[in-house]
C-alpha cells in the first residue's frame, strides 16, 4: 500500500513545538542560530520577452512539473541567465522573472503550485531563494532577503507544502571582512586542544583509501578510523553540532503560503557547507549534506528532535547527493567512502533513522557517478558516470522496499552530446537532461521512457552554437606524464586552418576548483582564441576531479608545489609533440586556475611569454582575510590554515615571489566577487607595474565570481584573446 503523505512542516511543528529541537541548559546562553527568512512580496513579471533575443544560446537545468508537460529552466536568451519555462513539446517558451539578477538553480514543486530558484542581485555572490507560480504570479523571495545575507535552495518535501532553504549568517560589519579567514577557534583545520592533532595535519585530511601519487609521507592522507563507519552503519548516533554562532549556516523549512513560520531544521557554527538534499515522505527524517570540500558527509536528521541519526561521508561535486527510499528504510547515496570513485551505496535504515548496513549498489571502474536523481516512488535510479570526461547516462531498477537483492534493468541510452549537465526524471517514466558537448552550447532535450533523446523545440539548434563562417573545434584528448609520474589528462584543441605539422602559439587553460574537472564541452573563450589563430591545451593537473581520490589529493599541503610544476610539464609535452611553439606559449586561467596562472608565471618566469588570470588568489593570507566565512572554513580543507600553516601558505602565494615575474599579465575580476576579493588581482597588477612589467586590469561591472552576462563575458572573452595575440604573434613566420 502507499504510504500515506505527511505535511513535513505540520509534522516538526507538533512534535517540536514549532522548532526543530528544545535548547538545553547549555545552550540557553548561545548567540541564536542565522536569522529565519522573512519572505518578501515582489512585484509579478507581466511584461513581454525582450524584444532581442539570442540566436545562439544556452539553456540548462531543467526541472518539470508533475506530469512532465513543462519545464522550467534557466537560459541566456536574453543575454543573461534567467528563469524560463516552456512545454515539453513545443516552442512557446516565456520568461518568467525578467529582472537582470543572474539565476543559478530552479526546482518546480512536487504539487505544481511554485517554481523556486535562486538569484544572484546584481550578479555577485550573495545569493537569495525565490518562488514564483507557473503563470509569472505571487514573485516572492523567500531567503536572502536581508542586506548582507546569503540563501541556497534546498529541496521541496515530498507533497510541496514547504520548501528547504540554507541562510547564511550576515557579518556583524555587514560586507567587512577582518581576521585570519573568520575562522572559530575550533573550525575544521585547526587544533582541537594541544596535542590533538600537529598544526596542519588537520586540513590534509580524507577518509578512504586516498593515497597521495608520487609523494613522500609529509602530505600524505591519513588513514580513516575504521570504527566510525562501523558506528554509523550500527546505529549509534552521530554526536550533533551543536547550535549555530554567529557566521554560521542554518537550515529551515519555509511555507511559500505562508500559513506557517519558518522552522529550523538543523545549524552549524562555522559551517563550510549545508543543504538539505531530501525529506522522507512521512515528514520524519531529513537528508543533509554539510562539510567543506572534501569531507563532505550526508547525515540524516530526526526532524522532531533535530538528532543526527546516521552519517557517512560523500563525494565532492554536484551537491544533491541522494534520496531516500518511498518508506524512508533506505537513503541511496552518491558517495566515494573507502573507495577511488564515487558510486551508488545503498544505506539501510532502522525504523529511528540509524544506519544498519552500507552496501556498493552500482559501481563502474574507473568511472565516478557523477550525478544521482531518483524519482519520488523509488523505483528506478538515474546515474550520470564520468567516463575520462565524458558522461555515460545510466537508468537502473531499485529493489523494493522489502527487497535485499541488488539493483534491476540497466539501460544506456546513446547520447547526441558528451556531457550530462543536469537530469531531471518524471515520475511516469523517461527524463529531462541538460546537454552539452564540444560542438553545442547547452540545451535540454526530454529522453521518453525507452529513453530515445529529443531535443527540446526551444533549445539552440546544433548549428546556431556560433555565428556562420567558423565553426567549433572538436578538442582531442592528451595524456603525459608529469615530472614524479603521476600521468596527467586534458583536451587539445587546434586552430582551425593551421598547418598540422607547424608548431602553433599556444594557451595553456588552468579551470578552477582545483577539484573541477576539464570537460569536452562548447567553450566560447576556446572558440574566441582558436579565432585568433591560438591553439588551446586545457589539461587537469593534480588535484581535479574525475581521475580518483588519490589524484585529487596529490595536490595537498606542500604538494601544491607539483601542481604548479604540472603546468609546466603539460607545456613541455605539447612542445615536444610538436603542436606548440615553445617561444609562444601563454598561460590563462579562472580562479584556482588564476592563481595557478600566476603562480606558473612566477615559478617558471622563462617558459610563458603572457598570462591572463582571471579572478585568481595572489595572497593566502590576505584571500583567507577577505573571502566569506563559509568559503574560507571550506578553503581551510584544501589550502591549509591561516594560521597553523602560515608559513606554508606564504610560500605557496605568487605575492612571496612577484620579484620573478617577467612575462606581460592581465588580471580580470568581477566587481562583485566575494568569493576571492579584486583586491587579489590589484595587488597583483601593481606589484608587476611597480617592477616594469606589463600588467593590466580589467574589472567587469555587476559581476561576481562567474561572469554571467552576455556583454560583460563578450567583452571578457574579447580582451583576453587580444592580449595573449599581441603577446604571442600568431601570424606564423615566412
Amino acid at each position: 500500500m502507499p504510504l500515506e503523505q505527511t505535511n513535513l512542516m505540520d509534522h516538526v511543528i507538533a512534535t517540536a513545538g514549532g522548532s526543530a529541537a528544545a535548547p538545553d541548559a547549555a545552550d540557553r546562553d548561545a548567540p541564536p542560530p542565522a536569522p529565519a527568512p522573512v519572505p518578501v512580496r515582489m512585484p509579478d513579471h507581466r511584461s513581454a520577452d525582450p524584444p532581442t533575443l539570442l540566436t545562439a544560446h544556452g539553456c540548462w537545468y531543467p526541472s518539470a512539473n508533475p506530469t512532465g508537460e513543462h519545464v522550467a529552466f534557466i537560459c541566456d536568451r536574453s543575454g543573461v541567465p534567467q528563469l524560463w519555462s516552456g512545454p515539453a513539446r513545443g516552442d512557446g517558451a516565456h520568461v518568467l522573472d525578467g529582472d537582470p539578477d543572474p539565476v543559478t538553480e530552479v526546482s518546480w514543486s512536487p504539487d505544481g503550485r511554485w517554481i523556486a530558484y535562486t538569484s544572484a542581485p546584481g550578479g555577485g555572490e550573495h545569493t537569495r531563494v525565490l518562488v514564483v507560480r507557473p503563470d509569472g504570479t505571487g514573485r516572492q523571495v523567500l531567503a536572502g532577503a536581508e542586506p548582507g545575507s546569503s540563501a541556497h535552495l534546498g529541496c521541496w518535501t515530498r507533497d510541496g507544502t514547504a520548501l528547504a532553504v540554507t541562510v547564511a549568517q550576515p557579518s556583524a560589519s555587514g560586507s567587512e571582512h577582518t581576521g585570519a579567514g573568520h575562522l572559530p577557534a575550533d573550525a575544521d583545520g585547526a587544533p582541537a586542544a594541544p596535542g590533538a592533532k600537529a598544526p596542519g595535519a588537520a586540513w590534509s585530511e580524507r577518509g578512504g583509501p586516498a593515497t597521495l601519487l608520487g609523494a613522500g609521507t609529509a602530505n600524505r592522507a591519513p588513514a580513516p578510523d575504521p570504527a566510525a563507519p562501523a558506528q554509523a552503519a550500527a546505529g549509534r548516533p552521530v554526536p550533533d553540532v551543536g547550535p549555530v554562532r554567529s557566521g554560521g549556516l542554518a537550515a529551515y523549512l519555509v511555507d511559500p503560503d505562508g500559513a506557517n513560520a519558518p522552522v529550523l531544521l538543523y545549524g552549524e557554527e562555522g559551517a563550510a557547507s549545508l543543504r538539505v538534499c531530501d525529506t522522507s515522505p512521512d515528514g520524519r527524517f531529513a537528508l543533509v549534506r554539510r562539510g567543506p570540500r572534501g569531507r563532505r558527509e550526508a547525515l540524516v536528521l530526526d526532524t522532531a528532535s533535530g538528532r543526527t541519526t546516521f552519517a557517512l561521508h560523500v563525494a565532492d561535486g554536484d551537491p544533491w547527493i541522494g534520496r531516500f527510499s518511498a518508506d524512508a528504510r533506505t537513503v541511496w547515496l552518491r558517495s566515494d567512502t573507502d573507495r577511488e570513485f564515487a558510486a551508488l551505496l545503498k544505506v539501510r535504515l532502522d525504523e529511528e533513522g540509524a544506519g544498519r548496513a552500507v552496501s556498493v549498489a552500482v559501481e563502474r571502474d574507473r568511472s565516478a557517478l557523477d550525478l544521482l536523481s531518483v524519482p519520488d516512488h523509488g523505483r528506478w535510479a538515474l546515474l550520470a558516470w564520468n567516463v575520462h570526461g565524458a558522461t555515460e547516462l545510466e537508468s537502473v531498477g531499485l529493489p523494493l522496499a522489502d527487497e535485499d537483492g541488488g539493483v534491476g534493468p540497466r539501460h544506456r541510452p546513446v547520447l547526441p552530446h558528451e556531457v550530462v549537465t543536469r537530469i531531471a526524471p518524471l515520475e511516469r517514466g523517461g527524463l529531462f537532461a541538460a546537454l552539452a558537448g564540444s560542438r553545442r552550447r547547452p540545451g535540454i532535450w526530454e529522453l521518453d521512457q525507452g529513453l530515445v533523446p529529443a531535443r527540446a523545440g526551444w533549445s539552440a539548434r546544433d548549428e546556431d552554437a556560433v555565428p556562420p563562417g567558423r565553426p567549433p573545434v572538436r578538442p582531442v584528448p592528451l595524456r603525459c606524464r608529469a615530472r614524479d609520474g603521476l600521468t596527467l589528462g586534458g583536451w587539445y584543441y587546434r586552430a582551425p586552418g593551421r598547418d598540422p605539422g607547424r608548431p602553433a602559439p599556444c594557451v595553456i587553460h588552468l579551470h578552477g576548483g582545483p577539484e573541477e574537472q576539464e570537460r569536452p564541452v562548447f567553450s566560447p573563450l576556446y572558440h574566441e582564441l582558436l579565432g585568433r589563430g591560438l591553439d588551446v591545451f586545457a589539461p587537469d593537473v593534480r588535484g581535479s576531479s574525475g581521475w580518483g581520490r588519490s589524484f585529487v589529493d596529490a595536490d595537498l599541503g606542500d604538494g601544491r608545489f607539483a601542481a604548479i610544476d604540472d603546468v609546466a610539464d603539460c607545456a613541455a609535452h605539447v612542445v615536444a609533440l610538436g603542436y606548440a611553439d615553445p617561444v609562444r606559449l601563454g598561460v590563462m586561467g579562472r580562479s584556482y586556475g588564476g592563481y595557478l596562472t600566476m603562480a606558473s608565471l612566477v615559478w617558471h618566469p622563462d617558459l610563458f611569454r603572457a598570462g591572463v588570470a582571471v579572478c585568481g588568489m595572489s595572497d593566502f593570507a590576505t584571500f583567507f582575510a577577505g573571502t566569506e566565512p563559509w568559503i574560507a572554513q571550506s578553503a581551510t580543507a584544501k589550502y591549509g590554515h591561516p594560521e597553523h600553516d602560515r608559513e606554508l601558505l606564504r610560500a605557496l602565494s605568487p605575492m612571496s615571489r612577484v620579484d620573478q615575474l617577467r612575462a606581460p599579465v592581465l588580471a580580470v575580476h568581477g566587481e562583485h566577487d566575494t568569493n576571492v576579493p579584486p583586491t587579489e588581482s590589484e595587488q597583483f597588477v601593481r606589484a608587476a607595474r611597480e617592477r616594469g612589467v606589463p600588467a593590466r586590469q580589467l574589472t567587469l561591472r555587476n559581476e561576481g565570481h562567474e561572469f554571467l552576462r552576455a556583454d560583460n563575458r563578450r567583452l571578457y572573452r574579447r580582451a583576453a584573446a587580444d592580449w595573449l595575440e599581441r603577446h604571442l604573434d600568431p601570424t606564423p613566420p615566412p
